[in-house]
């Protein structure tokens, strides 16, 4: 049975009073209860699309649902099922930050004592408790950025977009934030996130779609994607010094010192060969790791020559 939908655009259109074009017609269907990556290049439409979703953009022409409401027919009923976390801060610094969970939960219609009740959990839930009543200038970027969940999470969306969400965070903060996301995505929250850590992107989302100079150039799921890519490098670090290399087929070996290997595995040849080549040289691994993220050479391959792709929209359906 087909997972109902979150989001469905048709044919979506966009261009501004000084000619340029931001969309060029993208069709994008997100299912309920997804984490969906939307991805691309600086300029290529991620936040105009994303501004049509929420009304803060006007359309050209083309269609919006979410959760199977037309946000031009019904444009209250549509927002009220989405929390937007945005890239810059947009709350008064002069506010304390339980005031300013209860003020948006007031513009969404919620009573003040439901408000009072549901900022109190947020603010816990994110581990601001300490600092309800502190001035929201006075936390640091990383609070503030929670603080900007919390915002978005009070009047329980079905439907949250996060666009950069852990931009200009530390590495503490950025982990506690997905693992946040982990668990609303968890209770039934459809998520969809824009971010240029594609590392995080790969390891959270389901499905994903890369967006290039107003078009979609690839929609498909997550693993479908990275099944395109066709060679994989490692970095090991050995056991002992090697002055040797086996020659392995469909693997190429490169020495970055006598400890330090660069593999270069190409498909259908697996990890397995390359474990099994060093073996008849007796040569042991401590470490490995991925020389670069693989959704990233995905991104830069497709991004750089979207002519060789087409929309995989009955992949991200079959997955």
């Amino acid at each position: 049975m087909t997972a109902p939908l979150a989001l469905k655009i048709t044919d979506l259109k966009k261009q501004y009073r000084n000619g340029k074009v931001a969309l060029k017609g993208i069709d994008l269907e997100v299912k309920e209860g997804d984490f969906f990556a939307l991805l691309g290049p600086n300029g290529a439409g991620k936040s105009t699309t994303i501004g049509i979703i929420t009304d803060l953009v006007e359309p050209s022409s083309g269609n919006v649902e979410v959760f199977g409401v037309d946000t031009k027919k019904n444009k209250n009923l549509a927002k009220s099922m989405i929390g937007l976390v945005p890239q810059e801060f947009n709350f008064n610094p002069f506010e304390p930050c339980e005031e300013i969970i209860i003020n948006q939960a007031g513009y969404l219609g919620i009573p003040r004592t439901e408000a009072k009740k549901r900022a109190a959990e947020l603010l816990a839930l994110l581990d601001l408790t300490d600092k309800a009543k502190v001035m929201a200038r006075e936390l640091s970027g990383g609070m503030k950025r929670r603080l900007m969940i919390a915002r978005a999470l009070v009047h329980n969306p079905k439907l949250l977009i996060l666009d950069e969400p852990t931009a200009g965070v530390d590495i503490e903060i950025r982990r506690q934030t997905w693992e946040l996301m982990q668990k609303v995505n968890a209770a039934g929250t459809t998520i969809i996130l824009t971010t240029h850590y594609l590392e995080e992107a790969e390891q959270m989302c389901k499905n994903i779609a890369i967006i290039n100079h107003g078009e979609i150039v690839q929609q498909s799921s997550m693993s479908a994607l990275l099944r395109e890519l066709q060679s994989e490098s490692f970095i090991l670090t050995l056991s002992d010094h090697v002055d040797e290399l086996p020659l392995i087929e469909g693997v190429s070996l490169k020495l970055i010192d006598s400890m330090t290997l660069e593999a270069e595995i190409t498909k259908p040849h697996t990890i397995n060969d390359l474990f099994i080549g060093l073996n008849t040289k007796n040569i042991k691994i401590d470490t490995m790791r991925n020389k670069s993220n693989r959704l990233e050479e995905l991104f830069l391959r497709i991004t750089n020559n979207p002519s060789s792709h087409t929309n995989n929209l009955e992949g991200a359906k079959n997955e």
